[in-house]
């Protein structure tokens, strides 16, 4: 019997009803990113500054107080970051719900057309 690889997931964000889903929680993004977004006097505010080696500068910073939305959501639930200059918006946001080339963990939760396609692959295994 043949091993097969595990197909990588691919997530079409076009396809998804709810965007705004992933952007409930916030996220965290390189402190330059966030210095960049205050210059062009987007309204919202940026939360807790840490340490971090992952990240360009060394420093991330989050979009969210505790478990709130990102605090760039508007309304309409669209990014305000987004609608002012998309070359501004942060590598995290426009790479989600990967992160470093793979499906982020917390994507299990944010993303609803990864769950749906998790609930999918399961159902195909059970027939």
């Amino acid at each position: 019997m043949k091993k097969t690889k595990k197909q990588k997931i691919i997530i079409d964000c076009l396809e998804c009803k709810n965007q705004a889903d992933c952007c409930r929680l916030g996220a965290w993004i390189d402190l330059e990113e966030a210095k960049k977004i205050l210059s062009l006097g987007i309204k919202g505010d940026f939360f807790h500054l840490e340490k971090d080696k992952a990240f360009p500068s060394g420093y991330k910073v989050g979009t969210s107080y505790e478990d709130e939305q990102c605090v760039f959501l508007d309304a309409d639930g669209l990014c305000r970051v987004h609608k002012v200059d998309y070359a501004v918006k942060p590598v995290t946001c426009k790479e989600f719900p990967y992160e470093g080339k793979k499906i982020a963990p917390i994507a299990k939760m944010l993303c609803v057309a990864h769950k749906s396609k998790i609930k999918r692959s399961k159902a195909r295994r059970r027939k």
